[in-house]
């Protein structure tokens, strides 16, 4: 496993306690939709589902991570989100996405939530 794989697991596991310990229920995580590629993490907050985004960095030689949330990845994560949820049959439920920064230049990292990042009106501008 290379040191990013690991970097982007570890990332993952730490935006999940984090989120966990705000109340998030985690239902999934890494999952493939099709030719969209994967969605980082899905949960709820209360009864809204959220599609999470994790972001980090261990460098700031290419800015923080938040800085890589693009208008092309955004309309990506959108449209990932809305085959996510027309695979299972989810419909009238709450959605929103969220982005984890994650700083790895501390211990313990840096961590930013960025809840409702972005809407699906956004993100086809």
């Amino acid at each position: 496993m290379s040191a990013s794989v690991r970097r982007g697991r570890e990332a993952e596991q730490v935006a999940a306690r984090y989120l966990e310990a705000l109340g998030y229920r985690i239902v999934a995580r890494n999952v493939r939709v099709g030719r969209f590629g994967e969605l980082d993490m899905i949960a709820y907050d209360g009864e809204t589902l959220v599609f999470v985004e994790v972001k980090a960095r261990s460098s700031a030689r290419f800015g923080v991570p938040e800085e890589h949330i693009t208008a092309r990845k955004r309309r990506f994560l959108v449209r990932a989100a809305q085959a996510y949820m027309s695979l299972h049959g989810i419909t009238d439920v709450p959605c929103r996405f969220d982005v984890v920064a994650l700083d790895f230049r501390r211990t313990p990292p840096v961590i930013r939530l960025y809840r409702n990042a972005f809407g699906s009106e956004e993100a086809f501008q």
